[in-house]
């Protein structure tokens, strides 16, 4: 099993069994996995970023719930999706160590969830390369807990990050 295949079921299994997951009882009583895009070799990217600067203004993201979070932009970097340029700007908290990543694509509301997808340096898929290059593993984005639950506020990502091509990768629809 590659390391994306066991981490997938790492995921199930925190998503059936821990008492953080996002699913509720009647949830977990029927889970049989959540769905996934087949893994895309060609949406595995290391990519140069374009640095905002340090003293970049924070801004405000929305959340589905009308919330307010406080983001720093942090770069943004261009990649090819068959054949089509895409771009898309990295956020930061407000001390530019936690780096976030939400953005929506062609595929959302009908193949993946509507609001769009996530990707963060807490999970694989969005780390820092030595050279100052960003890995961007698309195989690993995942949807926000607002997919499962009412009850949980997430940022929607900005309209910067709205992509006109599909990233089939990572994490479907929840159904």
């Amino acid at each position: 099993m590659n390391e994306l295949a066991q981490f997938r079921v790492e995921v199930d299994d925190f998503m059936q069994f821990h008492n953080k997951s996002p699913l509720d009882n009647e949830q977990r009583d029927v889970f049989e996995g959540l769905q996934y895009f087949p893994e895309n070799d060609d949406l595995n990217l290391e990519v140069e970023v374009e640095r905002f600067s340090e003293d970049e203004p924070l801004m405000e993201m929305t959340t589905n719930t009308g919330e307010q979070r406080r983001y720093r932009r942090w770069g943004r970097f261009t990649f090819q999706v068959d054949g089509e340029e895409a771009a898309l700007t990295v956020y930061s908290d407000p001390y530019g160590e936690e780096l976030f990543l939400p953005f929506r694509d062609v595929t959302s509301e009908q193949e993946s969830y509507g609001a769009g997808r996530y990707m963060d340096n807490y999970r694989p898929g969005l780390r820092h390369l030595p050279d100052g290059r960003l890995e961007v593993d698309f195989n690993y984005a995942y949807n926000p807990y607002c997919a499962y639950s009412e009850y949980y506020s997430c940022p929607l990502p900005p309209a910067e990050n709205w992509l006109k091509v599909p990233i089939r990768a990572g994490e479907k629809k929840f159904k």
